[in-house]
């Protein structure tokens, strides 16, 4: 299980981050798309989707992959972004433009974006953690209360 007392991360560690993020990205979302899920379906086992949004200050569409969860028919997100001091720019797209398309496998659907309230992340959490226990960690590593997010399916 993941270390419950964990150091926050150094500026030089958020750097590396940042740094590693953008070609990531890039390289999963094509994998993702070529194969189906196939490639870059998983990240230490847990499910990995991408998430079409539009960038809130760009009005750019963005994909992007990123684990999830189900509960029923949603879609649970978690913003993480590995315990730094801020959430990830992902994050806002989402709450100011909440619809988007979701793809797992070669499915893609279109569902509305909210943020878990307190009592639900407190439902949520054990889900999210038992999935990829690292977000105990990231949890730990930083002040920020680590938002959870549920996307719904728009019919």
């Amino acid at each position: 299980m993941a270390e419950l007392t964990a150091k926050p991360l150094s500026a030089g560690q958020v750097r590396f981050i940042k740094a590693l993020l953008k070609p990531m990205t890039a390289l999963n979302v094509w994998a993702y798309r070529m194969s189906g899920g196939k490639l870059m379906g998983t990240l230490k086992g847990a499910p990995v989707c991408l998430v079409t949004m539009v960038g809130r200050k760009s009005g750019v569409t963005r994909v992007i992959p990123l684990m999830f969860n189900t509960r029923g028919d949603d879609v649970i997100l978690v913003a993480s972004r590995a315990g730094t001091p801020t959430n990830p720019a992902w994050y806002y797209n989402l709450i100011a433009g909440p619809d988007v398309d979701i793809q797992v496998g070669k499915e893609k659907k279109r569902y509305q974006v909210r943020q878990a309230d307190d009592a639900e992340k407190a439902e949520l959490w054990p889900i999210v953690v038992g999935n990829y226990e690292d977000f105990a960690l990231y949890q730990n590593r930083t002040e920020r209360n680590i938002p959870v997010l549920v996307c719904s399916p728009v019919n």
